[in-house]
């Protein structure tokens, strides 16, 4: 079974698996677990930040930041289709008591001016205090769509002239630095706190990092306490992360290629909707037009490709450490056969 329903779903490697056999732990929540630490500062290095924390994941790691960048009844600017409006389960209203105030962007991405027209006036006690503009980048929803560089600056413009606090969703940040060449560090040091996986692309088990300065840190330990995510000893964990970045970075590079190769195969489907100019990183987007997205999947799957819809009508499929090159080729020739 080829399956390409997320990268989320990679399984150790042999050598990961080793390092996290071979890790040397302690207690997290006295914070003396040495390989948690060593990834932590690792992170915080790559990050370009003071500090950062090891979560167990991008929820617990978005809502962290949200948490530490707000106060209940403040109200945080997002993108429609973004992860922390429609796939947290609701958690900034239950966890923190502040509310989002979505954008419609194009392929995930809006504009400073939209941003500016979403702010409350300061003196309308009335309203909503607005506080925080947050970016996802890669953009899920959108199909693995890159944030444009100058789109951030032109952002933190309002965030500076606002007094606002600015955060990245940066679940898949590995993804947009191999496509643009820009550094994690140089996406970070726009933005307060930033949140970043390490069970995507990458292909560990279990965890993600948030960074910011060391005050917001050190205060996101007490809020990570408080939400039941102190680990004990998770060396095990952090060193599937720490392998991750140093060893699965650079390969992202196949992902992009195969989600590519599958993309313009699908493309040359004639009742088939795509639009190749959102596939760059590593999901591709699709919709039928014949068929109900259900029944597409379900067919993929009885001719042994697994893939997922994220929106009506609309299907995904992500590229992966897991499939290889032969695998892609496959996939697009199930799915040739499926919608013919």
């Amino acid at each position: 079974m080829i399956d390409l329903r997320s990268d989320t779903i990679t399984k150790p490697s042999e050598d990961m698996r080793k390092a996290m056999y071979n890790a040397e732990v302690g207690d997290d929540v006295f914070k003396e677990d040495p390989t948690v630490n060593k990834l932590e500062e690792y992170a915080a290095e790559l990050l370009g930040k003071e500090s950062a924390l090891f979560v167990t994941s991008g929820v617990m790691g978005n809502q962290i930041c949200l948490n530490l960048l707000t106060e209940p009844g403040d109200e945080v600017i997002c993108e429609i289709d973004s992860h922390i409006f429609n796939y947290e389960s609701g958690s900034p209203a239950k966890l923190s008591g502040i509310q989002l105030n979505p954008i419609e962007g194009k392929f995930g991405v809006f504009t400073a001016e939209q941003a500016e027209s979403k702010i409350r006036p300061i003196d309308a006690y009335y309203m909503p205090r607005t506080k925080v503009i947050e970016v996802e980048n890669t953009h899920n929803r959108a199909g693995g769509t890159i944030w444009p560089i100058e789109k951030i600056l032109s952002l933190k413009e309002v965030v500076i002239k606002y007094d606002l606090k600015y955060h990245l969703d940066g679940a898949r940040i590995w993804n947009a630095c191999l496509a643009t060449g820009i550094s994690a560090a140089e996406y970070a040091s726009h933005f307060d706190t930033i949140s970043c996986c390490l069970s995507k692309g990458l292909g560990a088990p279990v965890g993600s990092l948030i960074a910011g300065n060391n005050g917001m840190i050190k205060e996101a330990y007490r809020i990570r306490k408080s939400w039941g995510g102190g680990m004990r000893q998770a060396g095990v964990l952090a060193a599937a992360g720490l392998f991750a970045l140093k060893n699965n970075f650079s390969r992202l590079i196949e992902d992009h290629i195969n989600a590519k190769y599958l993309a313009e195969e699908i493309a040359a489907i004639s009742s088939v909707q795509i639009n190749l100019e959102t596939v760059q990183t590593n999901i591709v987007m699709f919709k039928p037009i014949k068929m109900d997205a259900g029944e597409v999947i379900e067919q993929a799957k009885q001719n042994g490709l697994l893939i997922s819809t994220v929106k009506p009508g609309w299907i995904r499929a992500v590229t992966h450490l897991d499939v290889t090159k032969d695998d892609i080729k496959k996939a697009a020739q199930i799915l040739k056969k499926v919608l013919k």
